[in-house]
């Protein structure tokens, strides 16, 4: 397989990034694509997560997918040999985060005429990512369960700004002191409106309800006026 597209993200150089972020949105809702920002700590699951759901609605979607890390291109390769769809790599010369602007370099190495969502994978932090807007249309993360339950209560701010809340490794519930009640509660505290998926990466299970979530959001997308 012919080695991926790699982009290296150069920092912005725009002052407001929220003015930056309210104009990609705007940009992306005229030519119809949905943009996901997914965040995670790193080793969480997103990258066998997105695997797991892109093989779900690859067939109902034009999709594709952007890696971002601050070196290396091992997981758009991996995303592209296990799902077959469109994956670039997006080095961010060492910050830890993307902003609007960042990701709109991004998306200008895809082809946006012939997309319908667009998956950013952020770089795995718990902190950075959360404090800039990329100009997604919804924010997503994923909480493992060896992280632990406290997770909500040490890093509100990431748990406050996301539509989607995904809790990963649930197979392995019964080995860690894990309280998934708790858990939510601890979600909900920091964010009522938050929607809050259990899931497996590695068995499945969960990831179709995940999948189903992705079709609706693009769906309101395309209608919302």
């Amino acid at each position: 397989m012919d080695g991926v597209k790699i982009i290296e993200i150069k920092k912005s150089v725009f002052e407001s990034n929220d003015k930056d972020a309210d104009a990609l949105r705007q940009e992306l809702k005229g030519k119809g694509v949905f943009l996901l920002n997914l965040m995670s700590s790193p080793g969480s699951g997103k990258t066998s997560t997105l695997i797991r759901t892109i093989n779900l609605i690859k067939d109902k979607l034009r999709l594709a997918v952007m890696e971002a890390d601050i070196d290396s291109d091992v997981d758009a390769i991996k995303i592209k040999e296990a799902t077959g769809v469109e994956s670039i790599q997006l080095h961010t010369g060492g910050m830890c985060h993307l902003d609007a602007e960042m990701t709109r370099q991004g998306l200008d190495g895809l082809n946006l005429k012939n997309l319908d969502l667009a998956i950013l994978e952020n770089v795995g932090n718990l902190v950075c990512p959360a404090e800039f807007d990329t100009g997604s249309c919804k924010n997503a993360m994923i909480l493992s369960v060896p992280e632990g339950d406290d997770k909500p209560l040490k890093y509100p701010l990431m748990f406050s700004i996301c539509d989607l809340v995904l809790i990963n490794k649930i197979d392995v519930l019964p080995y860690f002191d894990f309280d998934l009640e708790r858990c939510r509660r601890n979600i909900l505290n920091r964010n009522p409106k938050a929607q809050i998926i259990p899931i497996s990466a590695k068995t499945g299970e969960g990831v179709d309800a995940f999948a189903q979530w992705l079709l609706d959001e693009v769906k309101n997308w395309n209608t919302r006026q």
